[in-house]
């Protein structure tokens, strides 16, 4: 569901008109996530399944226009990348979210097995308005990433993309990149959600023996 805000009695209607038409301004953040907790999982549904439920926990990161008009979604999806090493190509995907993680792992495991083969970009018909993007580049490590996104400066929903995780002294560190709009997120939320988050993975019970790799 998609509840409209009152942006007449809105309390952030200052600042969000100041980000979003004064100083349009989107900004990012890279961090490195200790995912030591994670160990033994399958990385990529894992931490699709973590940043999802943390999204949800949060306003600032479902806060988007539908049209003219400027929302909170209730919940929201993650749409993520499938890469195809046949052709060193990806293609954009999405899952629905559960809050159990098994039957989101199962989820995604049907969507990675029909979309493994799959040609083009968007394999998949319908992607729901209350998605966000997740990518990965297990490729490398960094230490800043940003996303520089053109048009009309109207898009509010958060991006998140990681690299390659390193071990650091007996520690495994995830560098996750946020990218957000200042017109409905700042920095204290931003740090809110990486607390939260964090909290999350510590407390991570998604013990699935004989995860399919996918």
């Amino acid at each position: 569901m998609f509840r409209e805000i009152d942006l007449a009695n809105w309390e952030r209607r200052e600042y969000f008109f100041h980000y979003l038409n004064r100083v349009n301004c989107t900004y990012s953040a890279t961090v490195r996530l200790d995912i030591t907790p994670l160990k033994g999982q399958k990385l990529y549904p894992a931490m699709l399944w973590l940043l999802t439920g943390t999204v949800n926990e949060m306003p600032q990161f479902r806060t988007a226009f539908q049209g003219e008009r400027l929302g909170v979604y209730d919940e929201m999806h993650p749409a993520y990348t499938i890469f195809h090493p046949e052709r060193g190509n990806f293609s954009c995907v999405f899952t629905e979210y559960s809050g159990d993680y098994k039957v989101f792992l199962e989820r995604y495991q049907r969507t990675a097995e029909t979309c493994r083969g799959a040609e083009g970009l968007l394999p998949q018909k319908g992607r729901p308005e209350n998605t966000f993007d997740i990518s990965m580049i297990p490729w490398f490590s960094f230490t800043s990433f940003n996303l520089n996104i053109n048009g009309d400066g109207r898009y509010l929903l958060p991006i998140f993309t990681m690299g390659r995780a390193a071990e650091e002294n007996g520690k495994w560190l995830l560098p996750l990149a946020i990218q957000v709009h200042h017109a409905v997120c700042d920095g204290y939320h931003v740090a809110q959600f990486l607390q939260k988050l964090q909290g999350a993975v510590e407390r991570f019970e998604g013990n699935i023996p004989n995860c399919k790799k996918t």
